[in-house]
């Protein structure tokens, strides 16, 4: 009973909202893109490639997937009308990955979501070194999921622990959820620490994923390493369901990608 209270106590101080002083305080920016040159800096982001897990079946390079458009980033989704092409869609994304490794302490990003059946727009990280430690083993943490037209999204963790120990049952809890805006800009983040890992929507705290030191070794927490990050426009899948067509193109646009360490004091 002890232990619930003092884990309690401390779930409610982590959620408890900073000061905008406190948190210029405390951290420190180290890397933001805000797309405002109007070209996809090659040297931070590829073009995420097609592949059979359900969020990558449709990724696509099709020019009209994505656009730089008045400061922003935009991903779409639209019905595929390339006969060589046997996906009944196409979408959009972009990722880190082998080129930018965004450092652990804050991650956040400042998105706006169109609604659409069967949409399923992402925002996640894993691990940088993932040649070295493959998912799951790498950790994956889903900053931001958000289905159809949802006014939630969803915040999760994966590790090999969740995946293969713990078959994602049990405590710690591996995901939560959050009221967003679902017309309209949201930021959506996360604070990796070496104990923790906080969500975040529009600055509010949503969930918070601890590290626990027993489990450790059953790989419950890889997540206070470098990341590559990924942002993309999905359609359907065994989660969202079926897609209408009539309902595309969709868009998710994004207006800023910040990185933020604590400072040291």
């Amino acid at each position: 009973m002890r232990q619930f209270f003092c884990l309690t106590m401390l779930f409610a101080a982590t959620l408890c909202p900073v000061s905008s002083q406190d948190a210029k305080d405390e951290w420190k920016l180290v890397w933001e893109d805000n797309f405002d040159s109007g070209v996809l800096d090659p040297t931070v982001w590829s073009r995420t490639t097609r592949g059979t897990p359900d969020w990558q079946n449709t990724q696509s390079d099709d020019p009209r997937c994505l656009a730089l458009r008045n400061g922003h980033l935009v991903l779409r989704g639209i019905v595929n009308d390339n006969p060589n092409d046997t996906a009944k869609f196409l979408t959009g994304g972009v990722w880190t990955m082998d080129k930018k490794a965004l450092q652990p302490g804050r991650i956040e990003v400042r998105a706006r979501l169109q609604k659409a059946k069967g949409a399923w727009p992402a925002i996640w990280t894993m691990g940088f070194d993932h040649r070295t430690d493959p998912w799951p083993k790498g950790g994956e943490i889903d900053i931001m999921e958000r289905l159809n037209g949802d006014s939630i999204a969803y915040q999760t963790v994966h590790s090999y622990w969740t995946y293969y120990v713990n078959g994602n049952r049990g405590t710690p809890v591996h995901g939560g959820k959050g009221r967003i805006d679902p017309a309209g800009w949201n930021v959506y983040a996360v604070d990796i620490d070496p104990d923790s890992l906080v969500f975040r929507i529009n600055g509010t705290p949503t969930f918070i994923y601890h590290r626990v030191d027993s489990l450790v070794a059953d790989g419950q927490y890889p997540f206070f390493r470098t990341q590559y990050l990924l942002i993309d426009m999905q359609l359907g899948g065994a989660w969202v369901g079926d897609v209408d067509p009539a309902d595309l193109p969709v868009e998710m646009e994004i207006d800023w990608v910040r990185n933020w360490v604590r400072k040291k004091h």
